[in-house]
C-alpha cells in the first residue's frame, strides 16, 4: 500500500496501526481484528468520524488524489497561519527597540519639566494673591 494512505492519521491516536486502518477499510482484516477496531471506534469519537469520513469515499482508486490532496491543503492552511504568525511578531531590530525606549524617556522627561512648571507657575500665583490683599490694607 501507498506510504501516503498509512500516514492519513499519523498524528492522531496510536492506539491503532494506521495499516490496520488502511486494511479495515478495505475488508482485509479478520472478524476478530475487525470487531477490535470497531470496539476501539465506539470508545474513540475522534478515530469514529475519521473511519466515517473515510469510508464515504466511494472510489477507493481516487483515495490517493483525496488523501495528497488534504494533505496539499493542510500544508497550504499551516503555511498560510505561520505567516500571518510571523507578520504578527514583532522582529528582532535593536533599531525598533531603542527608538520605542527613548521615546518613552523623552515623553517621561518632558511630562516632569511640564509638571514642575506649573507647580512653580501655580506657586508664584498663590504667592502674588496673598501679597496683594496685604498691599492694600496698609
Amino acid at each position: 500500500m501507498n506510504p501516503d494512505l498509512k500516514n492519513i492519521l499519523a498524528n492522531s491516536n496510536k492506539d491503532i496501526d494506521n495499516q490496520q486502518l488502511m486494511d479495515y477499510l478495505s475488508h482485509q482484516l479478520s472478524k476478530e481484528d475487525s470487531h477490535a477496531i470497531e470496539q476501539s471506534m465506539a470508545e474513540d469519537e475522534f478515530m469514529n468520524d475519521a473511519v466515517e469520513g473515510l469510508q464515504k469515499i466511494e472510489s477507493k482508486k481516487n483515495m490517493q488524489a483525496y488523501v495528497e490532496q488534504l494533505n496539499d491543503d493542510l500544508h497550504k492552511q499551516i503555511a498560510k497561519n505561520k505567516t500571518r504568525k510571523n507578520k504578527r511578531r514583532l522582529k528582532g531590530e535593536p533599531h525598533t527597540y531603542f527608538a520605542i525606549i527613548l521615546i518613552l524617556i523623552l515623553l517621561i522627561i518632558s511630562f516632569v519639566i511640564i509638571k514642575k512648571w506649573l507647580d512653580a507657575r501655580q506657586a508664584s500665583s498663590a504667592v502674588t494673591t496673598q501679597v496683594l490683599p496685604a498691599k492694600l490694607l496698609s
